[in-house]
């Protein structure tokens, strides 16, 4: 039971380790929100310059081009319909942005508890060898209680940094999102001044 306890530990610290990799590559900020799709924004000031945005955008293939791109997509639109499109399309943006953060979570809960798991299991073997044998061999019983000790600790030490990852991506995905919201807000406006 221990061993496979031990075993369930290394799955999940192999799996946490390669979501925090991961999205800690998927999360940089120049690729979610290039600088030059940014700078092209701020330079888009009317209908004519949609066009150059959307070159730029469709270039880059990020969060953010894809989500000026639907906007430019539907400026023939009345306002109200084109911020929908946008709203729809960035629903599914911050899902992809969110993706392996709900299995962080759930690593967050399950290391203790598996370590807990082996922490028991290896108690009911520890005592039930005590049980045969007695109090004879001290240093046995304390080679066997440090072992049980083991498996909470790397229940813990994989817990732990899981959680730091998983509040840091989650932090940074909230402050994406502001952001490329705020981007798109500015492109949209911008863009419907004149019709106002």
């Amino acid at each position: 039971m221990e061993i496979f306890v031990y075993i369930l530990l290394a799955a999940t610290s192999i799996v946490g380790l390669g979501i925090i990799i991961e999205r800690g590559l998927a999360l940089r900020w120049a690729k979610v929100i290039p600088p030059e799709v940014e700078t092209a924004v701020e330079s888009c000031q009317s209908r004519e310059d949609a066009a150059m945005l959307k070159r730029v955008c469709q270039q880059s293939q990020s969060a953010i081009s894809r989500l000026l791109v639907t906007a430019a997509d539907h400026l023939d639109q009345p306002k109200p319909d084109n911020a929908d499109a946008v709203q729809t399309r960035a629903r599914h943006e911050v899902m992809k942005l969110e993706r392996g953060l709900v299995v962080l979570e759930i690593i967050v809960g399950i290391a203790p508890l598996l370590g807990l798991v082996g922490t028991i299991a290896g108690m009911m073997d520890v005592f039930g060898d005590l049980g045969g044998t007695g109090l004879n061999d001290a240093a046995k019983l304390a080679g066997g209680i440090s072992l049980i000790l083991r498996a909470t600790l790397f229940g813990l030490l994989i817990a732990i940094p899981a959680l730091i990852a998983w509040s840091y991506f989650n932090r940074k995905v909230e402050s994406l999102t502001v952001e490329m919201e705020r981007l798109c807000e500015e492109f949209v406006r911008r863009q419907y001044r004149d019709t106002q």
